[in-house]
């Protein structure tokens, strides 16, 4: 007897099978016989572990032309922008946009993120609200946070000294931003204090790196040497890295052997570098995003992150990771039927992996959270990126759709119903 049955679901392996789910843990998986309090019909339809998102900035989401819209549609306008909304938004205000936020997640089967918070006003009015948000969703979706110096560690006389109170406080996770601070020393000498601490604190480590189009900003090298100086490995994380698209390939060809002898990972985020990259470009322009490929192929993991939805960096966003991951295949021209079941996988495991997310996967013992999607298989739900018919957080049913099928009365046919995949 299960508190909670998915029958008949296919797997993003291919294999058919059911679920049983007893309190908030997989109890098994394969072809059950048995009575259930729940059952989800998911014959057909792919099953599939939660969608994990390693990189947003939900003190910032659904602030959209807050105080003003960004006309030039820059990054350094985007971080102009928010300082002044900082400066104003209330804890109450950016709780409430971060848990509509959320409520959006969880309906697209988006159960974990890893939330950038600055860290650079002395009030931490942002890590307050965050730290409320964290709590009031934890039945539901695990949220990670980064004690993010927005403004750079050394560029602001109590900057390292925030971080620090964050990091008290109960943040997750260490961040920073090199390229930032005044000088590529300053960069530097920043990344290694960086290290330091999170090494120090046994703290995971997340860093906006080199996020620009100059070629000379290569902060992810003094990283992955820092990670590999204490040991940290998959515990850190190289996010955007966007510089690395407009280097010099015999210096690519010796920078990501490093990376990958470092252990780090790494998070592009396709909508908001090619959106925000390019801008003083005329052409050809490019779209910054990093070398996604090039670095899977030293398997260095590679995860796709959403950074931003309505907020002053980027006009648009809908919470789906299958947006984000159907961009980045299309940029980084991962098209081979395995390069876009990887961009799945992207979303799903790799960044679980790059969250240190324990208990998930669809597996017995796993924590019992899964979405059901109205696709075959998880190309054709890249193709789609289709409604998500069933979400379940912790063994709990959370959001339930109804398919979308469509009846077509066309001329000398006889009618049908057509689903969005089969």
């Amino acid at each position: 007897m299960f508190d909670l049955l998915v029958k008949g679901g296919t797997l993003p392996d291919g294999t058919v099978a059911d679920i049983g789910i007893q309190g908030d843990r997989i109890a098994a998986v394969g072809r059950l016989e048995a009575r259930a309090g729940q059952v989800i019909d998911a014959t057909g339809d792919l099953v599939s572990p939660p969608f994990v998102d390693p990189h947003f900035h939900m003190d910032a989401t659904l602030s959209y032309g807050l105080p003003r819209v960004n006309a030039s549609g820059t990054l350094l306008e985007g971080i102009s922008l928010w300082g002044e909304l900082r400066e104003i938004a209330t804890v109450e205000d950016m709780v409430g946009r971060a848990l509509a936020y959320c409520d959006w997640a969880v309906s697209m089967g988006l159960l974990a993120i890893r939330t950038h918070v600055d860290t650079t006003p002395d009030h931490l009015r942002g890590v307050e609200a965050m730290l409320e948000v964290k709590r009031q969703v934890a039945p539901y979706l695990d949220l990670q946070l980064v004690a993010f110096p927005q403004d750079g560690l050394y560029r602001t006389a109590t900057g390292r000294q925030n971080l620090l109170r964050a990091l008290d406080m109960g943040v997750d996770v260490v961040g920073g931003i090199p390229h930032f601070e005044r000088t590529m020393e300053e960069g530097a000498e920043s990344l290694r204090d960086l290290g330091r601490i999170a090494a120090e604190r046994g703290l995971m480590w997340d860093v906006h790196c080199d996020e620009t189009d100059d070629p000379l900003s290569r902060h992810v090298e003094t990283m992955a040497r820092e990670v590999t100086r204490h040991g940290l490995g998959r515990r850190a994380a190289g996010s955007h890295l966007t510089s690395m698209h407009s280097m010099d390939n015999y210096y690519v060809s010796k920078l990501l052997p490093l990376v990958a002898e470092s252990g780090m990972t790494a998070i592009p985020n396709p909508l908001i570098n090619i959106t925000l990259q390019g801008r003083h470009d005329s052409y050809p322009k490019r779209r910054g995003l990093t070398r996604v490929k090039e670095m899977q192929g030293l398997g260095i993991p590679v995860g796709w992150g959403q950074d931003c939805v309505l907020d002053p960096w980027y006009s648009l966003g809908t919470a789906d990771m299958l947006d984000v991951a159907f961009m980045g295949l299309h940029v980084a021209q991962m098209t081979h039927p395995a390069e876009m079941a990887r961009c799945f996988t992207m979303v799903t495991e790799t960044n679980a992996q790059i969250m240190n997310l324990s208990g998930y996967g669809l597996r017995p013992g796993c924590t019992a959270s899964l979405v059901v999607l109205d696709a075959g298989s998880p190309t054709e739900a890249l193709r789609l990126r289709p409604d998500r018919l069933a979400v379940v957080a912790k063994g709990k049913i959370v959001a339930e759709r109804r398919r979308n099928d469509t009846r077509l009365t066309l001329a000398g046919r006889p009618a049908t119903v057509r689903r969005r995949h089969g």
